[in-house]
């Protein structure tokens, strides 16, 4: 037994860690705590009533004069806990350490380690992600359904569009599911189940899909105003294994990399890791080839909708080439070029960040959908064409074939 009792201490980093903690404290000589209390000595006075050393499960507390108060760093491995507060536990006139009045057992105020107000905001930014996340997954099954729906719709440009909205949608779904579920259960991210483990590998794909087809929407439009002469069959294979197959390799090269990193699997994975920059690294190459073919696309559509030479550029064109600049700059992801580095907690700006941050990621499912489909010219002439013929078929009368405008039969 005591030889299977070692091995599951071996094998559990927690236990692991919970021995070595205990060891430390009762083994070694080392001073963990100390005392900040107006008239006590800091140290024990011959024959004076002292608490006794003792480990809470979290820290180990010296031993402390009576009527005295011991204070050290609040532990940084637990979740939720600020390194840079104290907590701090009570000695009593008596030499016992204060118990907690419910259940009258030792009891060591690690309340102090929270800090309250950020706690409140960190909250905050969460339900904003939610909120901005759910009208993006609201807005992308709209979408989605009226592609599926008009049959005249369907084509490369748009199939490139569903694979992109699909993308969107799923990984927003995804994240609500990891704010609700992992982010806001302490005990889900302490236990760091498989299940939660794998979502965060899950979401990350869909994350990176979301990169490789904003990639792909880019090179579809240089393709198709530069190449010209390409076979759409072939074009879309190019592009559903850039789009998704791409992203499953990317993805399942920073899991077994990040496996494999000693300690880079705790708490369902919420930590930053060294493994990330498998994920960075790609993303970043496709905003910087995203961006030249913006520059390109750019020098095309001035060179094709130049007027000649003795003639005003029309009103026309200047509303088409503002409109393709509208919807290629939010394709390009030019909003994490913008915002690429993330302020310390310490800094005056950082709280702004968050939440600018938090709006824009979460929104851009909504954007995608009103400049891919709510604004998109022929989904908008499909509309209307299914609202006019929806109107003229319920203009006539039933059973009498009179149309209420002139009041004569229909022959």
């Amino acid at each position: 037994m005591k030889n299977l009792a070692r091995e599951e201490i071996e094998v559990n980093p927690k236990l692991h860690l919970l021995r070595l903690l205990i060891r430390q404290c009762y083994r070694q000589n080392i001073t963990h705590s100390w005392i900040k209390e107006d008239g006590v000595a800091e140290g024990k006075t011959e024959g004076a009533l002292v608490c006794p050393r003792t480990f809470d499960g979290f820290l180990c507390w010296d031993e402390t004069p009576a009527g005295a108060t011991a204070f050290q760093s609040c532990p940084g491995f637990v979740i939720g806990f600020d390194p840079k507060r104290y907590a701090y536990k009570k000695c009593m006139e008596n030499g016992v350490w204060f118990l907690h009045p419910e259940g009258n057992r030792p009891w060591t105020n690690y309340t102090t380690c929270v800090d309250i107000d950020d706690l409140n905001f960190r909250s905050t930014v969460n339900e904003i992600y939610v909120g901005g996340y759910s009208i993006s997954v609201a807005a992308l099954i709209l979408s989605l359904f009226i592609f599926f729906y008009f049959k005249s719709l369907h084509c490369t440009r748009i199939r490139v569009h569903m694979n992109l909205f699909t993308a969107f949608a799923l990984n927003n779904i995804l994240w609500i599911v990891w704010y609700r579920v992992v982010v806001n259960n302490a005990t889900v991210v302490q236990e760091n189940k498989i299940w939660c483990q794998l979502l965060h590998i899950v979401t990350t794909y869909f994350m990176v899909t979301g990169y490789t087809w904003m990639f792909c929407e880019g090179l579809h439009l240089h393709i198709a105003l530069v190449v010209v002469f390409v076979k759409e069959k072939v074009a879309m294979r190019c592009f559903l294994a850039i789009g998704w197959g791409l992203s499953l390799v990317i993805i399942i090269v920073y899991a077994v990399v990040r496996y494999h990193i000693p300690g880079a699997t705790e708490r369902c994975w919420m930590e930053q890791s060294e493994a990330f920059w498998i994920i960075t690294v790609p993303v970043v190459i496709s905003l910087i080839a995203s961006f030249v073919f913006l520059i390109n696309v750019v020098r095309v559509l001035l060179t094709k909708l130049h007027p000649a030479p003795h003639r005003y550029s029309s009103v026309a064109t200047k509303k088409a080439a503002r409109a393709a600049l509208i919807l290629v700059i939010p394709l390009f992801g030019l909003h994490f070029v913008l915002i690429p580095f993330r302020p310390s907690p310490d800094m005056p700006g950082e709280k702004l960040y968050q939440v600018v941050s938090a709006l824009l990621t979460s929104l851009q499912g909504v954007c995608v959908a009103i400049l891919f489909c709510f604004t998109n010219h022929d989904v908008v002439a499909a509309a209307k064409t299914y609202i006019s013929r929806y109107i003229q078929h319920n203009d006539v009368i039933p059973m009498t074939g009179l149309a209420p405008r002139d009041g004569t039969a229909q022959v």
